[in-house]
């Protein structure tokens, strides 16, 4: 049985390499339309996002295993708790959009949400497990000067909310509630247990 990793993320590969050290795979990237639909909530999007990916690349298939996730970061609309109702923040075309994604993330916190799907298609059913996992992520008090060293890294660029966790000379987090592995792209947990769930892999997968 094939199994497929709808992501071209070099981070995902890495996660799921964490999930299921010993699972063989290879890389369809799925080509969907990832726009937000008019009025449609953040959680339903990201969701809906991975459920396409997923049955995008089913749809070329005529069985095997996929495994597709989208990763979103949403700003309250107040500073006093996570709304899920807030403003995505998605990834910056340009440097000024990432220095007002950062300034905006700056000494507070917000909410970043993984949606994964995992499809296993046979000849005779479908089986499928999805879940998004929410991560409260606090930042730290970071100044204008190192919003612009870390710009000029690049790295902001293919991130959303253009930032990443793991930075070694950025450093922008200060406190997680949840899943480390969730903010960097894959819920790895979760994702682990979906894969035994449908029978990927088994219960003792060294990790």
């Amino acid at each position: 049985m094939s199994f497929i990793l709808a992501s071209s993320s070099p981070r995902r590969r890495e996660l799921l390499a964490q999930a299921a050290p010993h699972l063989t795979y290879i890389i369809m990237k799925p080509d969907i339309d990832e726009s937000q639909q008019p009025s449609e909530p953040p959680l339903q999007y990201v969701q809906r996002l991975a459920r396409e990916k997923a049955e995008a690349v089913a749809a070329r298939l005529d069985q095997g295993a996929i495994l597709a996730a989208d990763t979103i970061v949403i700003l309250a609309a107040d500073t006093i708790g996570i709304d899920e109702q807030g403003e995505i923040l998605g990834k910056p075309a340009e440097a000024d959009e990432a220095r007002e994604m950062l300034q905006q993330l700056r000494d507070r916190a917000h909410m970043v949400c993984t949606a994964f799907h995992l499809l296993r298609k046979s000849s005779d059913r479908v089986d499928r497990r999805a879940s998004v996992v929410k991560t409260v992520v606090t930042m730290r008090a970071y100044t204008d000067a190192e919003i612009d060293a870390y710009i000029a890294t690049g790295d902001p660029f293919d991130k959303a909310g253009a930032y990443a966790i793991q930075h070694e000379g950025f450093h922008p987090v200060a406190l997680i509630q949840g899943s480390y592995s969730n903010v960097v792209g894959l819920p790895v947990d979760e994702v682990r247990a979906a894969l035994i769930e449908v029978g990927i892999i088994g219960y003792h997968t060294p990790t």
